[in-house]
């Protein structure tokens, strides 16, 4: 039970943003018997368990536990290996015990890591237990079959038996800078692939990647607090320099190895991999400036590869989750930019238009394929910030979720469980739901907040800017004008506007303290139309545009003080925020500038590269998104805004050197500012006391630069 003295900035860092409790990680077993899943014990508790929800013999579903790790563990603490916590780090991962798994084909066995060990767990008796083989282990894999586990383990790719028999390497790294089935910075950071090897559904061999990061520059992250230490030695592929070299084989049970071969010169970037029944392996693989991409066919007797599908863009090309992939009848499923709009398409046909925005493919069945999709440019009328399922085929496009909310699902044969989160409800609900009628709710045991959310979403502006305005609980108009606080994310892959409760938390707890927070998602934001999303090619100012577009259109709607203006964002909304106080002093008064890319040149390849280019090739286009040198840092001085500048000093993604950078650049043009270093703080900021403290920092900076 949530005790009613408790902070929200407290509540908020203890519940890790009140994710922890909530069901995640759904599989749905291809019989429609089980649904596999990662839960912790409470609403503060970090440790995720193993949990399968019961549905088959007629009975009422019955939920039981598969794989604690406080029992696995014997009370004793859990250790992470140095790439492990990398791994985490990469996605953003800041739970612990299980925090991922895999399945076998029938969802009878699935594999996890613990504390460094393979564990296997029976998911129909419900046991688990440990296998006999050398740590650290990433990453364990079952067999589609269930009757071995593919492992990696310093750098080597290995192999057991489900039983911990026979343990042997398919491949062992000859260099310290080479490794075996492990994705490299730039895939699990950007392209979202994290894993580095995939079973064959014969259970007979294995797609291996390969990467030899031998040609990145290292980097070092030292740990001023502790000078004692080493700096941590980082690989990091900054834009415009040397990427690992990633390859692939085909590696047998038998230790039969073949060399997959593609161009690599021309398509450097592996960015898919899907192998399946359905057919011959798939790859995509990307030209390094993502205007070019091959979807290729994979011989794994020879390594050759055809061609099945090839796609150019003049400005970028986007990947998605679930595709490329082929469907049962061996057509190509993938989703595509055509004609204005973001397409799915099933072998040459596209099977949705310009109506629907598709993010995602969620499953591929026999007769339909299920996807995630928002409401397009031609949409009948505007859905500001949901997203929904719909089930499309030749015959039409049919939705599935219901009610305006943010919705996603998992999907197996008959059963599907369906997640979603509303504005109006706390967290989210997943619904299990066989021939679309629901037989169970999977229990969440997130707490829930002690404050409630009230965005008004909308549009702003005349390009009609997604927005979603927050204002403080019990405001009546006879109060007069707030304060308003921009609170944005603004750019590529972070979509801020969304119709659910709980991503609006933070943002209303800062409208309670007294401001109206207007969020605003504008151009180079995803869920709208390819359009939308690159136009900020080469100018990523274009964001700052649009929050000074979208907050100059709600001000006759709303109690907006367009007298005292704050902004705060963290990452891209950093760079955002930094950017607003020194090119736009006029529209804001101060800002909040949290791990800011202030330098595009100090960020990695794969992002960077994609909407800025070559440096080499123009290197005008990196100054003009720069914060550093910018026109704004030699402004008179009463053109001087309070900035808070935050950062983390682990960084190992936006490095400290952008912050410290910037300080330097201020300092020099005579600009005061603050700086809050944040000593062993990653990008991500787990910690509880950071978190919470952070929080009531931000507020006492904007309430002094204010003037509140």
């Amino acid at each position: 039970m949530t005790s009613p003295e408790i902070s929200f900035p407290l509540q908020f860092a203890r519940t890790m943003r009140f994710t922890l409790g909530a069901p995640r990680a759904f599989t749905v077993s291809p019989d429609g018997g089980r649904v596999v899943y990662l839960r912790s014990g409470s609403g503060t508790d970090r440790s995720n368990r193993l949990w399968v929800l019961d549905l088959a013999g007629g009975a009422a579903p019955r939920e039981r536990l598969v794989a604690d790790p406080a029992a696995l563990l014997g009370g004793s603490t859990e250790r992470l290996s140095a790439q492990e916590r990398a791994r985490r780090e990469r996605s953003r991962e800041g739970s612990s015990g299980i925090v991922g798994y895999a399945v076998d084909g029938a969802a009878e066995l699935a594999a996890f890591a613990l504390s460094g060990k393979v564990y296997v767990a029976d998911l129909v008796s419900g046991t688990a237990r440990a296998l006999p083989v050398p740590g650290p282990v990433i990453d364990p894999r079952p067999s589609p079959d269930g009757r071995h586990v593919a492992y990696v383990s310093k750098g080597a790719l290995r192999v057991v038996g489900a039983s911990g028999e026979e343990d042997r390497a398919l491949a062992e790294p000859d260099d310290a800078h080479v490794t075996y089935g492990l994705a490299e910075f730039v895939a699990a950071e950007e392209m979202g692939r994290s894993r580095g090897f995939w079973w064959s559904p014969e259970s007979d061999r294995l797609l291996v990647a390969r990467v030899d990061d031998s040609p990145v520059r290292r980097w070092w992250i030292a740990d001023p607090a502790h000078p004692d230490r080493r700096p941590a030695e980082v690989a990091y592929p900054a834009a415009g320099t040397p990427n690992a070299v990633v390859g692939l084989h085909v590696m047998g049970l038998d230790g039969k190895r073949t060399e997959v071969v593609w161009d690599r010169a021309r398509f450097p970037y592996l960015a898919r991999v899907h192998w399946s029944s359905h057919g011959a392996p798939l790859l995509l693989v990307q030209a390094r400036d993502q205007q070019s991409q091959l979807c290729l066919a994979v011989d794994p007797e020879t390594g050759a590869t055809r061609t099945v599908h090839a796609d150019e863009d003049p400005v970028w090309l986007e990947l998605f989750p679930g595709v490329p992939a082929w469907a049962p009848d061996g057509r190509l499923v993938r989703i595509a930019d055509e004609g204005g709009a973001r397409v799915l398409a099933v072998g040459d046909r596209p099977l949705t238009g310009a109506q629907l925005h598709i993010q995602s493919v969620l499953d591929i069945g026999e007769s339909d394929v299920l996807v995630a999709a928002s409401a397009g440019e031609e949409a009948a009328a505007p859905e500001t910030g949901e997203s929904h399922v719909y089930r499309v085929n030749e015959l039409g496009v049919e939705r599935v979720s219901e009610g305006v909310g943010v919705h996603t699902a998992v999907r197996s044969g008959r059963v599907t469980v369906l997640v979603s989160a509303s504005p109006e409800r706390p967290g989210t609900v997943a619904r299990v739901l066989r021939d679309g009628e629901e037989i169970a709710t999977v229990a969440s045991h997130a707490e829930r907040p002690v404050l409630a959310a009230r965005p008004v979403l909308t549009e702003g502006g005349a390009r009609r800017i997604p927005c979603a305005v927050l204002l403080p609980t019990g405001y009546s108009e006879s109060d007069g004008p707030l304060p308003v606080l921009m609170d944005p994310y603004g750019g590529p892959h972070g979509r801020r506007v969304l119709a659910a409760h709980n991503p609006h938390l933070t943002s209303q707890w800062f409208a309670d303290q007294g401001f109206a927070v207007v969020v605003a998602d504008g151009r180079g934001t995803p869920g709208r139309s390819p359009a939308w999303e690159k136009a900020v090619k080469d100018n990523l100012a274009l964001t700052l545009d649009d929050q000074v577009e979208a907050l100059q259109g709600l001000a006759g709607r709303f109690p907006l003080d367009l007298g005292r203006v704050g902004i705060r964002g963290w990452s891209y909304g950093g760079f955002l925020a930094g950017m607003a106080v020194l090119r736009r002093p006029d529209v804001f008064h101060a800002a909040v500038v949290g791990a800011p890319v202030t330098d595009l040149r100090l960020y990695d390849t794969h992002y960077t590269e994609r909407y800025l280019g070559d440096p080499a090739k123009q290197p005008e286009v990196y100054t003009d998104n720069s914060l550093l040198g910018d026109e704004g840092l030699s402004h008179a001085a009463e053109q001087v805004r309070p900035m808070m500048i935050v950062h983390g000093l682990a960084d190992d993604n936006v490095v400290v050197a952008h912050t410290l950078r910037l300080s330097s650049a201020l300092l020099a043009a005579g600009r005061p500012h603050e700086v809050l270093p944040l000593s062993g703080v990653t990008h991500m900021t787990p910690q509880e006391k950071v978190a919470e403290n952070l929080l009531l920092l931000q507020v006492d900076f904007l309430k002094r630069s204010l003037g509140l």
